[in-house]
């Protein structure tokens, strides 16, 4: 299956990168904490070198317990880099992002009081993959709609700066993928998050994968979900499920695009229950 997403508005965006990474201090990483890896754009260490890096695993509250502190761990041992599992509804996410932001530029802060300059905010850019939820941070942090929300891909078209006054401003920036994914691995997991827009989907195909996927994490999910009992090929799998919830066409066969939909839906919006795609010791 050939997945790919790169539209004029997101080239644009890392040269805009690029050209910004000097105004500011330090980055704020944002990554799905149900794919980390693949939801980490490799090319944005390219365009914004060298700069301290605070990364959220932002939806942790939909992915596996145990895989979100096997992340931590991993992301931690990296240089100049820290890392917290983030979600949007817990009121203390802000002063933690604020210890952690303090912490990862220490050094910074220090000079900055031996020059007399203690006053100065931090200055982070914002950064992430579409749809991993930068805009509802942005506006759970501020305690205002200040950056436009959407539940698809591609909503942020423009860079915009959020002064807080409290220590930290940040630069809201667009969701950007990059021209080539390393893996299909990699591009069936950014689709099954929704950080591709489905319509450019084959999303039946990709249903199918997703199931298998899911089979192999442990069965029981869809059994439990679904009512069903997992057995046979990943299409009688899909049956069983568009039998289960109604998915039958006029002909009375079973209607693959709404499947489909359903189950992507129930998936991110955690109905499934907690599931992380990429194990943190190595299996992406």
């Amino acid at each position: 299956m050939n997945i790919n997403w790169f539209p004029g508005h997101m080239k644009k965006t890392m040269d805009d990168l690029a050209n910004k990474s000097n105004v500011i201090d330090f980055i704020i990483e944002m990554l799905d904490a149900r794919i980390p890896l693949s939801s980490q754009n490799p090319k944005l260490t390219e365009v914004l070198p060298n700069k301290n890096r605070l990364i959220l695993l932002n939806k942790s509250d939909l992915a596996d317990p145990d895989q979100n502190k096997a992340w931590l761990l991993e992301f931690n041992k990296q240089a100049h880099t820290r890392a917290i599992l983030y979600n949007s509804k817990n009121p203390k996410m802000k002063q933690a992002l604020k210890t952690e932001a303090y912490e990862l530029n220490k050094d910074l802060l220090e000079k900055r009081k031996e020059r007399g300059l203690e006053g100065h905010s931090l200055r982070a850019m914002v950064i992430g993959i579409p749809n991993v939820g930068k805009s509802t941070f942005i506006n759970s942090y501020v305690g205002k709609k200040s950056a436009r929300i959407g539940n698809r891909p591609g909503v942020t078209r423009s860079n915009q700066w959020i002064r807080l006054g409290d220590g930290v401003d940040l630069l809201d920036t667009p969701g950007v993928l990059w021209p080539k994914f390393e893996t299909e691995r990699i591009a069936k997991n950014l689709a099954y998050v929704g950080s591709i827009k489905d319509e450019l989907l084959d999303l039946e195909t990709l249903a199918l994968s997703f199931v298998d996927e899911i089979r192999k994490i442990n069965p029981e999910i869809l059994e439990k979900r679904y009512g069903i009992e997992v057995t046979g090929t990943n299409l009688e799998v899909l049956d069983a499920i568009g039998k289960k919830r109604g998915a039958i066409s006029k002909g009375g066969y079973i209607d693959y695009e709404k499947v489909s939909s359903l189950l992507f839906d129930d998936f991110r919006k955690g109905r499934m229950g907690r599931i992380t795609l990429e194990d943190a010791h190595g299996n992406v």
